[in-house]
């Protein structure tokens, strides 16, 4: 555990130019180990699977999407603020040893699940398919 936790990187992509409307946040991760295989888990409540976007780099992956904020009545003053609305992107940069061109996703009850196997030989793949579990 501790070699891929050591090996990790997370990136946060740069603020937008003064003005812009978006804002750009980091979500909630874990990232852990088990005997089989690695497991990225991504808290993102209140997202679409379809506002979701998964793309694997070598060994990156990158996590992105925009969560809106549909409920907010116009020009309410926040007394507390900590829930990010807006677009997001992370970054994760996984450990040798593990095959993201195999990696299945799930997305279920606000949480994003990404399972990558140990490595082992298989075709090449750009993005990974989120499906719905119930």
């Amino acid at each position: 555990m501790s070699k891929a936790s050591s090996s990790l990187h997370f990136v946060k992509r740069p603020p937008p130019p003064s003005g812009s409307a978006d804002t750009n946040w980091v979500p909630n991760t874990d990232v852990y180990v088990t005997e089989s295989d690695l497991v990225i888990k991504v808290e993102l409540s209140g997202m679409r699977r379809e506002d979701l976007e998964l793309v694997i780099d070598g060994n990156r992956v990158k996590i992105s999407g925009h969560r809106p904020d549909g409920c907010r009545a116009p020009k309410c003053k926040f007394l507390v603020m900590e829930i990010n609305y807006g677009a997001f992107e992370s970054v994760i940069e996984l450990p040798e040893g593990f095959d993201l061109r195999r990696a299945t996703a799930s997305y279920q009850n606000g949480f994003l699940r990404i399972d990558v196997p140990l490595a082992t030989d298989a075709p090449a793949k750009t993005s990974i398919p989120i499906s719905d579990e119930e």
